[in-house]
C-alpha cells in the first residue's frame, strides 16, 4: 500500500449514525486501510466539522475524508485540514461558500422527490417514519429499513442551516458517487454538485443507503481516491 493513502475517515449524514458504515469499514480494513468513523453530534455544522477535525488530526498521516449525504457538507467544511488528501462524496451535499444543506434542498426540482422531513420538534428534525423506507432505504430489506427508521438520530436545526465557510473541494481532489435511484437527494442535483466540484464521478443504481446496500462499490471508490490522491 505504499502507493496509496492508508487512512480513511468516514462521516455519516443526518438521521443516522456512524454504525451504518460497518460494511464499508469491514471491506476497507480487510484491504489494509486504517479506518476511523466520526460520530457527529448532528447539532450544528460547525460542531460536526469540529468533531471530524478531531478524528482527522488523530490519524498518523494523510487521510481520505468520506461523507454521505449531510456528511458531504461536513467534509466540505472540515476537509481544509492539511491532513486531508482527498474528498469522497457518497450521494452527498457539496455546498459552496455560504451555502447550506437547506440552500441546496431549496433548489431541488419541485416536481421531483423531496426528503420527507417532518416539521421541527423541540429544535430537531426527523424523517417521516412511514416514508423512510421508500425515500432513504428502498433497496434494503424491510426489517433493516424499519430499524433505521426507528433508530433515527435527531437532527439539530443548526446542522442543515449551517453555511460552509471555505469549501474544501475547491482545493482538494474529489470523487463523487451518484445514486441513480435516490429519493432523498435527486440524481440531477447530485450530478450538478459533482460537476461543480470537478469530481471524478461514478454512478450506481442504488438508493440513498448505498453505503449499506452496496458497500463494495463505495469501498472501491474510496480506494480509487486513496490511490489517486497519493499520485496527486
Amino acid at each position: 500500500m505504499s502507493d496509496t493513502i492508508k487512512n480513511v475517515v468516514l462521516v455519516h449524514g443526518g438521521f443516522v449514525d456512524g454504525s451504518g458504515w460497518r460494511p464499508v469499514y469491514d471491506l476497507l480494513t480487510q484491504d489494509g486501510y486504517h479506518v476511523a468513523v466520526v460520530q457527529n453530534p448532528t447539532l450544528s455544522l460547525q460542531g460536526d466539522a469540529a468533531a471530524t477535525r478531531m478524528i482527522i488530526d488523530a490519524q498518523d498521516g494523510p487521510c481520505v475524508l468520506v461523507g454521505h449525504s449531510y456528511g458531504g457538507a461536513v467534509i466540505s467544511e472540515a476537509g481544509t485540514d492539511p491532513n486531508v488528501a482527498a474528498l469522497v462524496y457518497i450521494c452527498a451535499f457539496a455546498p459552496d461558500k455560504d451555502e447550506s444543506v437547506n440552500t441546496l434542498i431549496g433548489g431541488f426540482p419541485a416536481d421531483g422527490p423531496q426528503p420527507p422531513i417532518l416539521p421541527p420538534r423541540d429544535g430537531f428534525l426527523f424523517l417521516d417514519r412511514d416514508k423512510f423506507n421508500a425515500s432513504f432505504a428502498a433497496d434494503l430489506p424491510a426489517d433493516v429499513a424499519a430499524f433505521m427508521a426507528d433508530s433515527q438520530v435527531p437532527w439539530g436545526l443548526d446542522a442543515p442551516a449551517g453555511q460552509v465557510t471555505d469549501p474544501a473541494w475547491r482545493t482538494k481532489p474529489s470523487w463523487y458517487m451518484i445514486t441513480t435511484e435516490d429519493r432523498m437527494i435527486p440524481p440531477a442535483a447530485q450530478r450538478s454538485m459533482s460537476q461543480r466540484t470537478g469530481a471524478t464521478v461514478v454512478e450506481v443504481a442504488a438508493s440513498h443507503s448505498v453505503y449499506v446496500s452496496q458497500p463494495g462499490p463505495v469501498a472501491d471508490l474510496i480506494k480509487q481516491a486513496a490511490q489517486g490522491a497519493a499520485a496527486y
